[in-house]
């Protein structure tokens, strides 16, 4: 038995679904699978009347007129009543979906619901505008006939309904399912006109308050602005890796994927059979993080790695009884022990930086008292990050090194002042996130421990004064 009506609006999150990639670029058939959908499972004076199973042909006599083509060609203006004819603005902000383009220019005439269709169309094309979505030619768009396409363009409508499981293909035929997949909620608040979001996706708690108190538009304005370092220039690769992984993550057994991506360390590209934990946002730019095979040279069977987007070069689905799939890997799902983000948010909480999978060392860091009061102290860099006293910067260097390097560092700490600030912090070995913002806080910070930390700067910082004394 189907599942309730379908009745979504046409929101930009679900258009951003439906376009599986760049909306901006793919808006014109995101709306026509919105259509589709509204055709399919739709309230009885809508929902096309087709067998089960049905095929192209099947739905294109349901849908169009008795004299719209049964060939290759793309369809002429042959019928007024016939759905090929139909524009994109009739389709979006008609009285009902049934309406026929002739009916819609009648309407126009009307000044009243051709103001309201002005405004409707502005405020679509506004919320596409938020989203950075909004085609540069959207005017010319709004005159598009949305079906007016080949037999070929919308059979491929089909196929891509399969592909995000609100069909099931069987060679050239098609069921309707009842076991609906998801898809993004399109509720508005109704004193605001927006959209409303679950913002448990942002993981500093006062962001995600100030974000929900302050998203919508108050007495007209928007007064609340996130600007993040976004370093990505390929977006629509992102874009399509983006909606590849949604998909999967909507299925109810997630599978492994084969990766290729570009490996920036070995400068070279790589693949690796991983399984697909979350999309991770850090500083710069939007990461895959995943569990499976490592690179060359590695030691570990299995272990995490995070995979920057823009860097994927293809992802393949596995079925998890593959044989490129590794046995170890093939435990854990037969047992029940696949990773979750959980586990990410777990290890990040533990050491600062983002490359969670590498070894935590203790960091020990030394900063001039006037660094310290304007920049350091009162911020928090991570739950780890803490100040400590000159005494115990001390004892933490006996503690951890021995011999001669012990006595060379305590020589110099006794050389530093018991005014300046000294804070400890655990870290993940190499990450460069950690390394670009010790990097920033030159030259007013000092390497204490880990030793071998302390040589890469003074090495750096070397290499750096030749760049000006050269």
């Amino acid at each position: 038995m189907l599942n309730p009506l379908w009745s979504d609006p046409p929101s930009v999150e679900l258009l951003q679904w439906l376009a599986r990639g760049n909306l901006k670029q793919q808006l014109l058939q995101a709306l026509r699978l919105w259509v589709w959908l509204h055709f399919l499972y739709g309230e009885a004076a809508t929902k096309l009347n087709l067998p089960e199973p049905f095929g192209y042909a099947d739905w294109r006599d349901a849908f169009f007129s008795e004299t719209h083509t049964k060939g290759e060609e793309k369809p002429g203006l042959h019928d007024r009543e016939c759905f090929c004819g139909k524009t994109v603005a009739a389709w979006l902000f008609g009285l009902h979906l049934n309406l026929t383009q002739l009916e819609w220019e009648t309407c126009l005439q009307e000044p009243t619901f051709a103001s309201q269709v002005e405004q409707q169309q502005q405020q679509f094309a506004d919320s596409l505008r938020r989203h950075h979505l909004c085609p540069d030619n959207l005017q010319k768009l709004w005159e598009t006939r949305l079906f007016g396409l080949t037999r070929r363009a919308l059979a491929a409508d089909l196929s891509v309904l399969a592909e995000l499981q609100w069909l099931k293909r069987s060679g050239h035929l098609y069921y309707r399912v009842s076991d609906r997949p998801f898809t993004p909620s399109a509720a508005r608040q109704a004193d605001a006109g927006l959209f409303t979001y679950n913002l448990d996706f942002l993981t500093q708690p006062d962001l995600a308050a100030i974000a929900d108190n302050l998203s919508a538009r108050l007495q007209g304005q928007q007064r609340f602005f996130l600007h993040l370092e976004y370093v990505i220039t390929k977006i629509d690769r992102v874009d399509e890796r983006q909606a590849q992984l949604r998909t999967l993550w909507e299925q109810k057994v997630v599978p492994p994927i084969l990766l290729t991506y570009w490996n920036a360390a070995q400068q070279t590209t790589l693949a690796a059979v991983v399984y697909p934990v979350c999309i991770y946002y850090y500083q710069r730019g939007p990461y895959l993080c995943g569990f499976g095979e490592l690179p060359p040279g590695e030691t570990k069977p299995l272990d995490w790695r995070n995979y920057r987007l823009d860097r994927i070069e293809n992802i393949e689905p596995l079925s998890w009884e593959a044989a490129r799939v590794p046995p170890a890997l093939k435990q854990r799902y037969s047992t029940g022990k696949l990773p979750t983000p959980d586990e990410i948010q777990l290890a990040m909480a533990e050491a600062w930086g983002f490359d969670y999978y590498q070894p935590a060392l203790m960091l020990l860091l030394r900063f001039d008292r006037e660094w310290d009061d304007r920049y350091i102290r009162n911020t928090d860099r991570h739950a780890t990050f803490a100040a400590v006293d000159y005494q115990t910067a001390g004892n933490l260097i006996r503690q951890t090194l021995k011999g001669e390097q012990r006595e060379a560092m305590l020589k110099v700490w006794r050389a530093r002042s018991p005014g300046d600030a000294y804070y400890r912090a655990t870290y993940r070995q190499d990450d460069p996130n950690v390394m670009q913002r010790l990097r920033a806080w030159r030259p007013r910070v000092e390497i204490l421990l880990p030793v071998e930390l302390r040589e890469r700067a003074a090495r750096e910082v070397q290499q750096e004064w030749k760049l000006y004394h050269e």
